[in-house]
């Protein structure tokens, strides 16, 4: 199979009338989803050429899933641009796609019309087009594995968004090994957290898509409110949750598995941030039997490229491996000279090869060479590797660690540090529930923030019986809640601006 359109219509083929996405208000059945995409791929692929990139302009529902297959069948690739933000962070995405066609619906039409200036708007809600099933299949004989089906826009260190670009290759690659590592089954009912701009989504979508699971999507709001989450989740028999590590601490944070418990729920995979033992023993303990997994990856290299497999039986000391490469990806360490580390406890940057790897950065020549390089190991031919600006080290059972960011790592008092020790062992300390560490690098101020019942004088003299003095945060507060960013994770810079604040 050459595209992701195969598995799904294959799945179509196999489950008919079973329900492929349920959201709040509305359901659709496989057929159903099917036929309303090549309606819209019908229509679409009037107004763009193969491959070209449409921005999807619409919150995650079922308009959206069915309008990424719409922009697929029409021959073009999607990218979801989510309407509430910031209308600069819009304008910049749209300079650098050149997208002249803008898929939205009832609800954000008047804003798609305002801000995108001399574009073909399209409202899904109006589309009434009869299926051109000759049309359709010209365009699928056309298709390659390394056509782009999406285009994610991460946040770029010079505060200019990057979009990475995906194919079908890699998605199959990718999805293909997930869904039989994981034994993610056509029963399953996959509870969608992430944004579908954040690429955790692709995780919930494709593995639905390729397997004939259900996809539930959960809206945003229920995520202020854990009570009715966790309702949402049992009342629709979810057994699979793909979730950012945040997501999971906001339900245990706030005791919500003391109110309910998804008993449902036999698998929890988990990424985006370190997860904090306490947390994770707290899930364990109320799913007794259910599977845990850590996995680690950047949006760069589709989705994934290391796991772990929670192990009930292991003590990991505050530590949880981020494992071992996924089939069919090579994942190794770099040291400073560009040499590979393959003994223990030696810190190295990861990097990583394979069919996994995205295309690269959309319309971004500069950050393609910045991050893409060739193989330095590899002097024969041309092997193209991804460098995370991530470091990691091999624990002695052989598997990976992560080690943090090249950029959470920082030189405060004349010595380096690692932002992740400092948190590692506040998070030890019994009343702290959450906390993140923050480095002011122009005021030269190390912070601490956390959540819990401990008070922060205290909290200071218990890390001060761990850590040299260097280390011990010169301001620590205590919050009542952490600001997330819309893709689930920790946003120390809603933290810090909201600090300064007062």
């Amino acid at each position: 199979m050459l595209d992701v359109l195969d598995y799904f219509e294959n799945t179509c083929d196999k489950y008919i009338d079973k329900y492929a996405v349920i959201c709040e208000k509305k359901k659709i059945t496989y057929k159903e989803l099917k036929n309303k995409s090549m309606m819209m791929g019908s229509y679409i692929q009037k107004f763009i050429d193969l491959n070209d990139p449409v921005i999807v302009f619409m919150n995650k529902d079922i308009d959206t899933v069915e309008s990424f297959l719409g922009i697929l069948y029409a021959g073009g690739c999607y990218c979801l641009v989510n309407p509430e933000f910031p209308e600069e962070r819009i304008k910049m995405i749209s300079e650098t796609l050149k997208s002249n066609v803008i898929i939205t619906n009832n609800e954000n039409y008047d804003s798609a019309i305002n801000i995108f200036k001399d574009k073909k708007i399209i409202n899904v809600n109006n589309i009434n087009e009869k299926i051109d099933y000759e049309r359709l299949l010209s365009i699928k004989s056309k298709k390659i594995d390394l056509d782009p089906v999406y285009i994610n826009f991460t946040s770029g260190s010079t505060g200019i968004p990057k979009g990475v670009v995906v194919s079908n290759r890699s998605i199959i690659d990718f999805i293909n090994v997930f869904t039989n590592e994981f034994n993610i089954k056509e029963n399953d009912i996959i509870a969608n957290q992430a944004p579908f701009d954040f690429d955790v989504s692709v995780k919930d979508i494709y593995s639905s898509f390729f397997t004939g699971a259900t996809l539930l999507i959960i809206p945003k709001y229920y995520f202020s409110n854990p009570a009715n989450l966790l309702d949402y989740i049992i009342d629709n028999d979810s057994t699979t949750m793909i979730w950012a590590v945040s997501a999971l601490c906001l339900i245990s944070t706030f005791h919500g598995l003391d109110y309910k418990i998804p008993n449902k729920v036999n698998k929890i995979i988990f990424s985006g941030e370190v997860m904090p033992i306490k947390h994770l023993n707290l899930w364990m303990e109320k799913l007794p039997n259910a599977m845990f997994v850590n996995v680690y990856g950047p949006t760069e290299i589709t989705c994934n490229c290391t796991y772990h497999i929670i192990d009930r039986n292991y003590d990991y000391n505050d530590i949880i491996p981020i494992g071992k490469p996924f089939k069919n990806e090579r994942v190794f360490l770099l040291d400073k000279d560009n040499k590979e580390i393959k003994i223990p406890n030696l810190l190295g940057e990861i990097c990583v090869a394979g069919t996994c790897l995205s295309l690269g950065y959309f319309n971004n020549e500069k950050q393609n060479k910045d991050h893409f390089h060739q193989n330095p190991l590899n002097n024969n031919y041309f092997e193209r590797i991804y460098r995370t600006g991530d470091y990691g080290k091999y624990n002695l059972d052989g598997e990976l660690v992560f080690s943090g960011r090249k950029d959470f790592q920082i030189k405060y008092m004349g010595h380096r540090i690692e932002l992740e020790e400092i948190e590692r062992e506040i998070m030890k300390i019994d009343s702290v529930k959450r906390c993140v560490c923050i480095f002011d690098e122009e005021k030269q101020k190390l912070f601490g923030f956390y959540i819990g019942d401990i008070d922060n004088k205290t909290l200071k003299i218990e890390l001060s019986k761990k850590l040299p003095i260097y280390m011990v945060p010169t301001k620590i507060v205590n919050l009542e809640n952490f600001p997330l960013t819309k893709n689930g994770k920790i946003d120390r810079k809603q933290i810090m601006e909201n600090y300064y604040n007062g």
